[in-house]
């Protein structure tokens, strides 16, 4: 990843979504040749000079202060992620290493993956890999359990599975949002061959991917809603927590919640029946992920 490229653009396209109206700039009368603000605007709100900051639109002011950077992401109305992905970019690659080992889950997340037996549940690691699932989550998914290892990745399944299209209500925002999260991640971590290689992979495979890609968002899913279309019970609909266990920034905990009482929750309780394990089976306890 060109380090002077990424920061460019995403400096670029994020003060090309910025109207001037909408953060109090008087019109001047000339005509704009692109949309957003100009250079000399986006200066004027972080409070720097237009040469210095077409310098570090450039990438060729590589080391700026914090304080700066606050007052950039201010002027562009940066959230959470899209701060910490300019931070990323600014601070380099610098000690940063690509992981080398397979990410674990430990024992008591497998635990509680089980417990939530009633709701889908799954894991997630670095590159959106899928390092664990519950019973429900691949009733409703996909069943990750029964791809080879390299292969239980949410970016590949909803980017290249055709299943995944025909079973998320909102597959274009979902899918979309599974690209920012990688596009973040790619900002942490520039080195990180594997996710080079899952990002040429998905710019090969799949149309969307390019056009998401180019548009620098970062994001982070946290909470909110989705929809699913089962093939058996039909419509799914939930609230979705993702948090982060204490001990492994790079683990995500993933929860669909239904709605208590709603069809949802009916439809769950017939499919938890229908995939209930024989009796006796042991859970495989899955304890390495799909790669480093």
């Amino acid at each position: 990843m060109d380090r002077s490229s990424e920061i460019a653009d995403f400096l670029r396209t994020r003060r090309a979504r910025i109207s001037p109206e909408s953060v109090g700039l008087p019109a001047d009368g000339r005509a704009r040749r692109v949309p957003g603000l100009r250079r000399e605007e986006a200066a004027r709100l972080a409070g720097v000079s237009t040469e210095y900051y077409t310098r570090l639109e450039q990438g060729r002011a590589v080391h700026p202060s914090p304080e700066v950077v606050d007052a950039l992401a201010r002027a562009l109305r940066l959230d959470g992620a899209e701060r910490e992905h300019l931070i990323n970019l600014f601070a380099g690659p610098g000690g940063r290493r690509a992981p080398v080992a397979p990410q674990r889950v430990r024992q008591g997340l497998h635990l509680m993956l089980q417990t939530l037996d009633h709701v889908p549940a799954f894991v997630i690691g670095r590159r959106t890999d899928v390092l664990a699932s519950n019973r429900l989550a691949r009733a409703v998914l996909t069943d990750f359990d029964a791809l080879p290892a390299s292969r239980r990745n949410l970016a590949r399944y909803y980017l290249l599975d055709p299943e995944a299209r025909e079973r998320t209500g909102d597959w274009e925002q979902i899918a979309c949002e599974i690209v920012a999260m990688l596009r973040l991640e790619a900002g942490y971590c520039p080195q990180d061959r594997k996710l080079a290689d899952l990002i040429g992979e998905l710019t090969l495979k799949s149309t969307e991917f390019s056009t998401w890609w180019n548009d620098h968002r970062v994001v982070r899913r946290n909470h909110g809603t989705t929809h699913y279309r089962h093939p058996v019970v039909g419509d799914l609909h939930f609230s979705y927590e993702s948090l982060q266990p204490p001990g492994d920034e790079n683990q995500t905990l993933c929860v669909y919640l239904p709605e208590p009482g709603s069809a949802t929750a009916e439809s769950l309780r017939i499919l938890s029946s229908w995939n209930a394990p024989a009796t006796g089976a042991a859970p495989d306890p899955h304890p390495a992920g799909p790669g480093a």
